[in-house]
């Protein structure tokens, strides 16, 4: 049996790593997860709890003498169920194949918790795997085994460095998108600002307008009787 433990860093909460890990496949760094079938969910504790089923396609490139020994395609199978407590802020994963188990066991756990250290910006990964193979190899086992875990520690590498652009991308340039939401509204609120100016003006404009209007008309009204005198007078002259 080979052991194989992994331990680092996300710098995002936990309430964001843990909603990105349902988006976690397929990215374009760990190309060997090629299909995720939700099985089963379920709600337990008040909806505090949520149990999760999947099962995982992987495809990846397997040595001739590999396919020898275990034989079948290169594609494979892996049954996966999470737990997501919201009350402990956990999230727990514990995976299996079901290809080959008669010759090859590979039992991974991984856990998501708030970073001890920084638990409002930061969530702490760590992983574990446990792969066996079967006894009747005889000589082959140890190096099957090794094999094993080597490929498992590439996919390990690249599962991380496909969660952190799956990260980047859900919320960077969500928060990106939201800075220029911000400056659009500012925009809006400014062109409102000065379109509401401008308004103003242009009433006070009209306003005046109306006044000087009102004030021409009240002086023609007071002088009326003046100007009808002069206007008879010009019509029958003396």
């Amino acid at each position: 049996m080979k052991l194989f433990e992994n331990k680092y860093d996300f710098d995002y909460p936990w309430e964001q790593v843990t909603a990105a890990n349902w988006q976690k496949y397929p990215n374009e760094v760990a190309t060997h997860v090629v299909g995720v079938d939700v099985l089963r969910r379920e709600l337990k504790d008040n909806g505090n709890v949520l149990v999760s089923e999947r099962l995982l396609t992987v495809q990846q490139k397997v040595p001739r003498w590999i396919m020898m020994v275990l034989g079948g395609s290169n594609i494979s199978y892996v049954r996966e169920v999470s737990t997501v407590n919201l009350k402990e802020k956990s999230l727990k994963l514990r995976s299996c194949n079901l290809n080959y188990v008669n010759l090859l066991r590979v039992y991974e756990m991984v856990d998501y918790i708030p970073h001890p250290e920084d638990p409002y910006n930061k969530t702490l990964f760590s992983q574990q795997a446990q792969i066996t193979a079967g006894g009747k190899f005889g000589k082959l086992v140890n190096t099957l085994e090794d094999w094993s875990i080597q490929r498992f520690c590439d996919n390990a590498a690249k599962g991380k460095a496909g969660f952190d652009s799956v990260l980047r991308s859900l919320w960077e340039e969500h928060w990106d998108n939201n800075s220029l939401v911000i400056k659009v509204n500012e925009t809006v609120d400014d062109l409102g600002l000065q379109m509401s100016k401008r308004v103003t003006e242009m009433n006070a404009a009209a306003e005046a307008v109306i006044k000087e209007s009102l004030r021409k008309f009240t002086i023609l009204t007071d002088y009326q009787d003046l100007f009808t005198e002069a206007f008879d007078d010009a019509k029958n002259p003396h």
